[in-house]
């Protein structure tokens, strides 16, 4: 077992006198390491360095920041291993797929660099014959990062490198499941040589957490978390007037009409519901089938749910890993208990194993309804409900039906299909004839209670930047 610092102004800073922040590995429910929780005082101190910090930071040229920002990528890179290793250790993933999660953030944070000299503005008409109008792209001062437990590398890069290069500072705070791998990348940024206060990365406890977001300077908070931190968010953004960006819940349906590839789609859906354990905000969530192929279709789902074996993936990589916590397995085993009493056929998994880590078996539930909790709310795991439907446009309506809209996934050969899902479904994103993959030179942005705001391209970049009008008389 190890302690960790907090990171702020460019130095690793001793502990404020708060209790530490225990950390667990989730495969064998181990306490592995001792995080300093940030006091009050010293999150008051990180806002301060950063709003210091930003104005030096605004005023260099774009083209510098990205120097900075590409240099961070190559440390990422270089560092993968180590980074990767402290992950791995903390969330239950494989060492690879952990190493590889800190290569993905490389490259999101050598995007955001190419980003340096296309932050653009506009020139707008004016009424008058003597006056140019222009719109600017400026940066919002300090913003406030608050990361999930699930791929904590990759989405810290996603908020910071944008935030960055846009001219804004951070203050960073990482989920207390997977703080260790957060402080992995505060040492790669000490070693790109960051001028002190642009980043600051520090574990908090949850009503420290609120501190951060209610400090004046902070002038943006983004998140990527469930609906009621959310909602906390936007409390908190009441206080300051701070623009909220938020990625919230996920119910991804997938469509699957009566000439899809079904071996294709079953194998595509039950890697994705099973990838992370089904820890991700885009994973399929639910399935409806065509009446013509479902008996077919869940056929082949069951063999393959049937097949996923659980395991320490430190171990033996082929398994399926654990759940982030013990909690999340009580909450997820009662939701699927709830659902076979509401009349769902279990067709595979549905117990909880023996042993130590906070393991659940892919589990699969047939002859689900439209209205069970199963189908309404998010699962963040393993478990798979599937649904029969008659037409598309049926198909469609259950799949609108619903609170969340972040992504959806519609297999056919279809053209026609294809274009009227297209244009009809209430979701941010639709993958066709594949599951969900978030290209960061896209827009991760949800519809309904899935979010505000969004991540990633062009567009992710410019949320982080306010306009300022200039009407110049000549």
């Amino acid at each position: 077992m190890h302690n960790e610092r907090n990171f702020m102004d460019g130095v690793f800073v001793d502990a404020g006198g708060e209790p530490p922040i225990a950390v667990h590995n989730p495969a064998t429910g181990e306490h592995i390491a001792e995080i300093d929780a940030a006091s009050p005082a010293q999150v008051q101190v990180a806002v301060a360095v950063a709003a210091r910090a930003q104005r030096d930071w605004a005023r260099r040229p774009a083209i510098e920041r990205a120097q900075y920002l590409r240099k961070l990528a190559d440390v990422l890179v270089a560092n993968a291993a180590r980074i990767g290793a402290a992950l791995a250790s903390e969330s239950g993933k494989s060492l690879t797929d952990a190493s590889n999660e800190a290569i993905y953030a490389a490259e999101i944070t050598r995007y955001h660099a190419e980003w340096a000299r296309r932050i653009e503005g506009e020139v707008i008409p004016s009424d008058s014959a003597d006056e140019t109008i222009l719109l600017q792209r400026e940066p919002i001062g300090v913003v406030a990062c608050l990361i999930p437990f699930n791929y904590p590398v990759y989405t810290l890069l996603r908020k910071v490198a944008p935030a960055l290069i846009t001219g804004n500072t951070v203050v960073v705070r990482p989920s207390n499941n997977t703080p260790l791998c957060a402080f992995e990348i505060a040492r790669a940024v000490e070693q790109a040589g960051f001028p002190a206060g642009v980043v600051n990365i520090l574990a908090m406890r949850h009503e420290h957490a609120s501190l951060l977001c209610t400090q004046p300077p902070v002038g943006m908070i983004t998140l990527t978390g469930s609906v009621g931190v959310g909602r906390s968010v936007l409390e908190y953004c009441k206080v300051n007037i701070a623009k909220p960006s938020l990625e919230l819940g996920g119910k991804t349906p997938a469509i699957i009409e009566p000439d899809a590839d079904l071996e294709q789609a079953a194998s595509a859906i039950v890697a994705s519901k099973t990838t992370n354990c089904g820890q991700l905000c885009t994973a399929i969530e639910r399935v409806y089938v065509h009446a013509r192929v479902h008996d077919r279709f869940l056929n082949l789902l069951r063999e393959k749910f049937a097949a996923i074996r659980i395991g320490d993936r430190s171990e033996d990589p082929s398994r399926m890993g654990p759940l982030i916590s013990e909690g999340a397995r009580r909450d997820i085993h009662a939701k699927v208990m709830r659902a076979a009493a509401e009349g769902a056929v279990l067709e595979a998994g549905g117990a909880i194993p023996e042993g130590r880590g906070f393991f659940y078996p892919a589990t699969l539930l047939s002859h689900c309804r439209q209205d069970m909790e199963i189908v309404q709310e998010e699962i963040f795991g393993p478990v798979l409900p599937v649904l029969c439907y008659g037409t598309l446009d049926e198909a469609l309506r259950m799949a609108n039906d619903h609170q969340f809209g972040l992504s959806s996934v519609l297999y056919t050969e279809q053209y026609r299909t294809a274009l009227k899902v297209a244009n009809r479904i209430e979701a941010g994103e639709l993958y066709v004839n594949r599951t969900p993959a978030d290209p960061y030179q896209g827009f991760h942005a949800g519809w309904k209670r899935s979010g505000l705001g969004g991540d990633d391209g062009k567009h992710g970049m410019l949320e982080f930047t306010q306009t300022r009008l200039v009407v110049m008389r000549y």
